[in-house]
């Protein structure tokens, strides 16, 4: 999702315009074992390849819709995709952006301790 305004209603306006894309609700039930939505996330960089994002970031799990399984050719075993809300708009590799979410690879998120 591409940065927007700070006054339209973000988390609503993102799930409806999701579902409109895909055709159908997003899931909500959340499988065994995957990162609770509001998990402090660090998104990192592939250590094989330039990407998939040029920086590494933090970021929060949302709760927009559940992880889903990972079908692409590349994806690992049991690997999910999670929504994530970043803390500051990012590009990706390509440079396209900025983004303020986006479903991201279980593969490049690493928890992050909370702070006080």
């Amino acid at each position: 999702m591409t940065d927007k305004p700070a006054s339209v209603p973000t988390d609503v306006d993102d799930q409806q315009a999701m579902e409109r894309i895909l055709g159908r609700p997003l899931n909500q039930t959340w499988t065994t074992g995957a990162l609770a939505p509001d998990t402090r996330v660090k998104v990192v960089r592939d250590p094989v390849w330039d990407g998939p994002w040029q920086l590494e970031f933090l970021g929060t799990i949302d709760d927009m819709g559940a992880p889903q399984p990972n079908k692409h050719a590349q994806a690992l075993s049991d690997e999910l995709l999670y929504w994530v809300t970043f803390d500051t708009p990012q590009y990706d590799s390509n440079g396209d952006g900025p983004y303020r979410k986006a479903q991201v690879w279980g593969r490049y998120l690493r928890t992050e301790p909370e702070t006080a």
